[in-house]
This record gives structure tokens, C-alpha cells and sequence, in this order.
């Protein structure tokens, strides 16, 4: 789990041209059959040491997305909402077509 978390953080960093000082605090949901790791362990791991981060777990409902990480980052930026982008990746992509970048 830890890779694929770094992953995602690394990619909503990179994708709105953010550093880990204008993270606020993170929380990350990750579906039941998920029981590796904390995500939050992997954002520690890559150094975000100072900022608040909580972990759920999102609920258990039958035909949903097995193998989900989430995370919803409260960040200090300029941008415009228009400009936020949403990242999600591999299957994950398919949960909200509207919004995927």
C-alpha cells in the first residue's frame, strides 16, 4: 500500500504545483479490505511530518470499489477551484469521470 499511496501523494503535489508546506492536514479513507498499513504512514514516510493527517475507513458497501486509497488534502493556495486538479488513479479514474485528471 505504502508505493501506491506515495503515488497519489506525489501526483496531487506535482499536479497542482504544490510542497508539503502549503499542506494544511490530510485525511485518507481506505476500503475495508485494505489492512496493510495506515496511509498516513506513508505520507510520514516521504516526510510530511508536520501536518495533521487522520485515517478512516470508508464504508463496507456491497458492489463498491475494492482496494481504494482516498485522500482529501486541505492545502493554502492561489488557485482557483476551476484550476484544482483532482487526481485519481488506475481504476480509481472510473469513480468520478467527471472530475479525473
Amino acid at each position: 500500500m505504502r508505493e501506491r499511496v506515495e503515488e497519489l501523494l506525489a501526483a496531487v503535489l506535482e499536479r497542482n504545483g504544490l510542497t508539503t508546506e502549503d499542506l494544511i492536514s490530510i485525511w485518507f479513507t481506505a476500503t475495508p479490505d485494505l489492512h496493510s498499513d495506515f496511509p498516513a504512514a506513508a505520507a510520514r514516510h516521504v516526510g510530511i511530518v508536520d501536518v495533521p493527517l487522520i485515517c478512516a475507513q470508508e464504508l463496507d458497501i456491497e458492489g463498491a470499489m475494492p482496494r481504494v486509497v482516498r485522500l482529501l488534502a486541505h492545502v493554502d493556495t492561489e488557485l482557483p477551484k476551476s484550476r484544482i486538479a483532482h487526481v485519481y488513479l488506475g481504476a480509481a479514474a472510473a469513480l468520478r469521470k467527471d472530475i479525473a485528471q
